[in-house]
């Protein structure tokens, strides 16, 4: 059996992934009737964060805790990966010491290098291009409380970033149609969304995108990396901010997702973002937990 990497959602098949949200909902119900089991005993992972995070960190290192393994910080600052040591080599060495490695960088091609010469089990925790493990947090959430994606329609505001590709995946994995509304020069990558289809439509008005929409996702506007570009872009994003009104024209039970950290009115309105009868960010952020634990699991068990 091959090692089984985690770099992008098409890594799974559509029964793996919808697999692996239904265990999550499964493993979620169990750690709150207080039962415990250890697969992961004895088992290290490593974590290599190029980029900070706060949601990756916890999740993963709580979660391999609560199976009873354990997780290794590894920072650019602490290790030869910022002193330059090639990433073959970097992977070569760290996948003899421990069971699974989880990255979070910049480029995704760090990461498909480092799997290609790694023994364990890799995961993506975002790169520039993708950012899965979110989605199949955001995917557990929808359906806990609203049942399966499929069919349903998806809205995206925003930039066509990380968290848009992945989406894109989902329309794909799970059959829904997604909207992408965002302003002229922020566009997807067009192989990834050509690759996705008819389920996948780019619309310049964020009223239009969302008229209909079951789901409604968004993020910030200006990404780690991009800092520079803030006010451009919030001046390109102007009229994109997602709020009651926006929200409106959705579907009545419509919901709203953001993968955090937010920027209250910018991308989102803070009325919005604490209305819990459309807002589930609060349950999409604890899913990232539930939904990596099941990812771990599937990967041990289905690599050599």
């Amino acid at each position: 059996m091959a090692v089984r990497h985690f770099l992008t959602l098409l890594d799974l098949s559509k029964e793996e992934l919808h697999g692996i949200i239904e265990r999550a909902i499964e493993l979620k119900a169990l750690r709150n009737q207080g039962v415990a089991s250890e697969p992961f005993r004895n088992k290290v992972l490593g974590m290599i964060f190029e980029k900070s995070s706060t949601r990756t960190r916890v999740s993963f290192e709580a979660g391999m805790a609560q199976m009873g393994g354990s997780a290794l910080f590894l920072s650019p600052r602490d290790t030869q990966l910022g002193r330059g040591e090639p990433i073959e080599d970097s992977a070569r060495v760290i996948s003899r010491m421990v069971d699974m490695v989880m990255i979070r960088t910049f480029g995704h091609n760090v990461l498909e290098r480092f799997a290609e010469y790694s023994k364990v089990p890799v995961i993506n925790a975002l790169s520039d291009s993708y950012h899965p493990c979110q989605l199949l947090a955001d995917l557990q959430t929808y359906v806990e409380h609203r049942g399966s994606p499929e069919g349903k329609v998806v809205t995206w505001v925003g930039d066509g970033n990380n968290m848009c590709h992945s989406y894109i995946n989902a329309a794909r994995q799970y059959d829904f149609e997604l909207r992408i509304a965002c302003p002229e020069g922020y566009d997807p990558d067009e192989s990834i969304v050509a690759a996705a289809g008819d389920r996948v439509s780019i619309v310049r008005n964020p009223v239009d995108a969302v008229r209909g929409s079951d789901w409604v996702a968004t993020d910030v506007w200006a990404s780690m990396g991009q800092e520079t570009e803030q006010q451009l872009r919030l001046k390109a994003f102007e009229g994109f901010l997602v709020d009651h009104e926006l929200m409106s024209h959705a579907n009545s039970d419509a919901v709203f997702m953001h993968c955090l950290p937010a920027h209250r009115g910018e991308e989102v309105s803070g009325g919005l973002l604490e209305d819990e009868k459309i807002s589930v960010v609060w349950d999409e952020a604890e899913n990232r937990l539930h939904a990596q634990k099941a990812l771990m699991e599937f990967l041990q068990d289905n690599s050599n």
